[in-house]
């Protein structure tokens, strides 16, 4: 199993219908996207000097799912959107 983490950072402009807009993008991703096995995301709570301002969590059985996912479509949408919105996008892929 591949695990996919991403955290964002919101530029100081974004407003809450941006942040809305993101979540019922991811929200739809699970549905148009077969390879995905976990998706959870939500927006930061602890709000420290060291948080990002809203997180992604998926699961992927492999490389190969995790690549037809960041090509998907669907996916291609959302990132469109985040990087209007985002300042600072982080990444980590792991196996488990």
């Amino acid at each position: 199993m591949l695990k996919h983490v991403i955290l964002f950072k919101f530029k100081p402009e974004t407003s809450e219908a941006d942040i809305e807009k993101l979540a019922t993008g991811l929200g739809g991703l699970p549905e148009s996207i077969s390879e995905i096995r976990e998706f959870v995301f939500g927006r930061d709570v602890v709000r420290s000097e060291r948080s990002y301002d809203f997180g992604l969590v998926s699961s992927f059985d492999d490389r190969a799912g995790l690549d037809a996912y960041a090509i998907h479509p669907d996916h291609q949408l959302v990132v469109a959107h985040v990087k209007q919105i985002c300042s600072s996008v982080v990444a980590v892929d792991f196996e488990y």
